[in-house]
């Protein structure tokens, strides 16, 4: 019973780091949900795909 819950909790902590390694390298800005709560920056300025420094630049193919 025991190696059940800590192959379980193995095999989810592992998807949880492949998904952060994947939204670390794929260079996007985070977004809310639709109708979600607006994200705000420590500046007092919103979050979103508008003011993303990222937004600009050309994406590599």
């Amino acid at each position: 019973m025991t190696t059940v819950i800590l192959l379980t909790v193995v095999i989810v902590a592992i998807a949880m780091v492949g998904m952060s390694v994947g939204v670390l390298f794929s260079n996007k800005c985070l977004r809310g949900s639709c109708g979600g709560p607006e994200v705000i920056g420590p500046d007092g300025e919103s979050l979103s795909c508008d003011t993303c420094p990222l937004r600009d630049r050309p994406q590599a193919s």
